[in-house]
């Protein structure tokens, strides 16, 4: 009877010091039975579900690529959509709901979005105040500068209220972008007059600022400026009143999210076809299947903030090698070349995971401690060293993709040098 109750005592001391170090693994958050969350949060319904499905299945293929792994966690994704169906598009209070589910969701240690920066200025300040973090985001779409950088009142230090910072991305910002788009206009399209438009929402009018002030540094008249509004059932009136300025530019600072195909058809109708006078967007209009195949969009010219699926295809090295994998699964190339950045993004978020205790706070330090995160160029599906500024959380690698939409589909023009 004495051997059997010292028996039950060794086995319940045992017992005691397996909990206590299952504890103390639970504590610091090291526990690498434990599979740790990605969440990827761009619009699944509306204009942009093809391009998010493209991501995100991108995402899944490189994630099995790697053997769900990082290091030695496990790494699931999960989505968090931030559109509805009623608008057809992002819209604010799901943004805001999804950020304040990542930050209660405790297997979610990052997130891989957002895809609209307006979105993202509403769920960074939260996943910043996140008081296990901050909870890392890191974009593979946002260009708005002020997300990192000084731009609008308050900006970027609204964005990090911790102090601390936790935003990254992996794309250039629309300072360039719009830039670019101003310049290529004088020198390669010789328009002289040009009227501005956007869309009322934090991108549209980043990208529009940027390209206006380039374009008056370059002698191009602004005929105009003003807004396009989404709900309204045509744009003929607005166009009429461009056609009175003389304009032979017409700048769509936007996302084709928000009536961009009524937009252009009614450009078409009132100001006649793309050679006469011309159209450039931004990467708000990239990645459309829709507007493609519209008969009124052939002849726009785009800029990209960043390398075009076609580019890194010809490059060659790990994106080429990607991309193919990407079609013998899917039967044809990401319809968005932001594929390959969110793959880039997730790239950038597995390294850290690599590199962290598996805590939110250990991965968001990773980026933004000591010498930060490099992805290399051998195994960075970019083809070149990708590095997070620890500063600024802006990344390093600065590309500008200049396309022409024709034969219903976007067309690498050229690239556009990028000063720095």
């Amino acid at each position: 009877m004495n051997r059997r109750i010292k028996a039950l005592t060794v086995v319940l001391a045992v017992g005691a010091v397996a909990l206590a170090a299952c504890d103390k693994a639970s504590d610091t958050g090291s526990d690498t039975s434990k599979t740790l969350v990605i969440g990827v949060d761009v619009p699944f319904q509306g204009e942009s579900k093809s391009a998010s499905d493209a991501t995100y299945n991108a995402m899944e293929l490189y994630l099995s690529q790697v053997g769900g792994k990082a290091g030695k966690y496990t790494v699931k994704l999960k989505k968090y959509d931030d559109s509805t169906a009623a608008a057809g598009k992002w819209d604010a209070a799901q943004c805001e709901k999804n950020a304040n589910d990542q930050v209660k969701d405790t297997d979610t240690v990052a997130v891989m979005g957002t895809y609209n920066s307006g979105c993202a200025k509403i769920e960074a300040p939260i996943q910043n105040l996140d008081p296990t973090g901050p909870l890392l985001m890191v974009s593979h779409a946002n260009t708005n500068p002020g997300l990192t950088k000084d731009w609008d009142p308050g900006e970027p230090a609204k964005y990090s209220p911790s102090g601390k910072r936790s935003y990254a991305r992996v794309i250039t910002t629309d300072d360039f972008q719009g830039t670019a788009a101003a310049q290529m206009a004088k020198k390669d399209l010789a328009v002289t007059k040009c009227y501005i438009l956007d869309d009322n929402e934090t991108y549209g009018q980043g990208v529009a600022k940027a390209f206006k002030s380039e374009a008056e540094k370059q002698g191009i008249t602004i005929a105009g400026a003003g807004s396009w509004d989404g709900k309204q059932p045509n744009y003929t009136a607005l166009f009429t009143q461009i056609k009175g300025t003389g304009a032979d530019c017409v700048y769509f600072g936007g996302i084709y999210d928000n009536n961009g195909g009524q937009l252009i058809k009614d450009k078409i109708k009132v100001l006649g076809d793309n050679t006469k006078v011309k159209v450039i967007g931004p990467d708000g209009f990239t990645g459309y299947p829709d507007f493609q195949k519209q008969a009124e969009a052939q002849g726009v010219y785009l800029t990209f903030a960043g390398l075009s699926t076609d580019q890194l295809r010809a490059a060659g090295g790990k994106g080429a090698t990607f991309l193919d994998a990407y079609k013998a699964k899917y039967g044809n190339d990401p319809e968005t070349s932001y594929a390959l950045y969110g793959v880039q993004a997730l790239q950038v978020i597995l390294a850290a995971i690599e590199k962290s205790d598996g805590t939110r706070k250990g991965i968001r330090d990773a980026v933004f401690e000591g010498d930060g995160v490099t992805v290399p160029a051998a195994t960075a599906v970019l083809g070149k060293d990708v590095h997070i500024d620890v500063k600024t959380g802006d990344v390093t690698v600065r590309d500008i993709s200049v396309l022409l939409m024709k034969d219903n589909k976007e067309g690498f023009l050229k690239a556009w040098p990028v000063a720095s």
